[in-house]
């Protein structure tokens, strides 16, 4: 774990000019190039940013009190959060050839489920098109990446809990509760929160980044991943949230509330319908070859 150390090290002098930084680069697999990735019969990409390999400190789920580290990367990840174009495209077959209706059952072993389409405007009227897509369950944007992989050919995922947590951080220091330091004033020029959103979802992208280009990892809205314990959890915070509240260790589990008034016996397993604040972004592995052979990095 020697090495791991000095990379977070490393992380902690860049952005915060304690220690001069070390002479040699730290150890550890180089991170992929960076790519888009497009989707076959449409006009929609999406930006994928190379996250490099490293480990993070985190409690362990089978006791909080104790800690443990964990290697991840390197990665891609999807620079913003999916957006509404992006899912629009998973839910209503806008991939399809013009003339092509979708099947009403999926066909095969290799066959993409899709969402039933949903029964009230999911995006709430918040906005549309460069919006991030909420309302969705857990099942729903993992099935969105089962679908994203079988149309590019590529392997796409959520992220786990400790991959988001080490995405996120980038280059801040261990210690640090935000993604720029530990200054919650400075929330306003990193993520849409109570203080500036007006109560709805904003624009993907149009705060700054973090160090390594991933866009709204705070506020916005909660992105789900696969949580330490293998279950589903909701990372980063939303638009509802203080700057306080909004550190790297925030977490949200779903409860009933998230789905209450959905009339639906029994409730979608796609929708959720009091859940206006958790979106996702995906993650690709960097060694599977896309459908032409090519490789989405070196």
């Amino acid at each position: 774990m020697k090495t791991s150390a000095v990379i977070l090290i490393a992380f902690s002098t860049a952005a915060f000019g304690h220690l001069q930084p070390p002479t040699e680069p730290p150890a550890g697999p180089p991170a992929p190039a960076p790519f888009e990735q497009e989707i076959a019969g449409t006009v929609v990409t999406i930006d994928m940013v190379p996250i490099p390999g490293g480990t993070i400190e985190v409690a362990d789920p089978a006791d909080p009190t104790r800690r443990k580290q964990i290697d991840v990367g390197p990665f891609y990840a999807s620079a913003t959060e999916i957006t509404w174009e992006m899912y629009d495209i998973f839910v209503y077959h806008l991939d399809l050839p013009p003339g092509e209706e979708a099947p009403e059952e999926p066909q095969g072993a290799d066959a993409v489920t899709r969402p039933s389409k949903p029964y009230i405007p999911p995006d709430r009227g918040f906005g549309h098109a460069g919006y991030p897509t909420i309302s969705v369950t857990f099942k729903g944007a993992r099935e969105f990446c089962v679908w994203l992989s079988a149309k590019t050919g590529r392997d796409y995922r959520l992220p786990t809990e400790a991959e988001w947590q080490y995405m996120a951080r980038a280059d801040a220091a261990p210690e640090a509760p935000y993604c720029f330091g530990d200054d919650a004033s400075l929330m306003d020029e990193f993520a849409w929160f109570s203080g500036n959103a007006n109560r709805k979802t904003q624009p993907v992208g149009k705060k700054k980044p973090n160090a390594w280009g991933l866009f709204d990892v705070h506020g916005n809205v909660g992105e789900w991943c696969v949580g330490l314990d293998g279950n589903p959890i909701a990372r980063g915070g939303s638009y509802l949230n203080s700057a306080e509240e909004l550190t790297l260790a925030r977490r949200d589990k779903q409860t009933p509330l998230w789905n209450i008034t959905d009339p639906q016996m029994p409730k979608s397993t796609w929708w959720l319908s009091d859940c206006t604040f958790v979106g996702f972004r995906v993650i690709c592995e960097p060694d599977r070859a896309g459908p032409q052979g090519e490789q989405p990095g070196p």
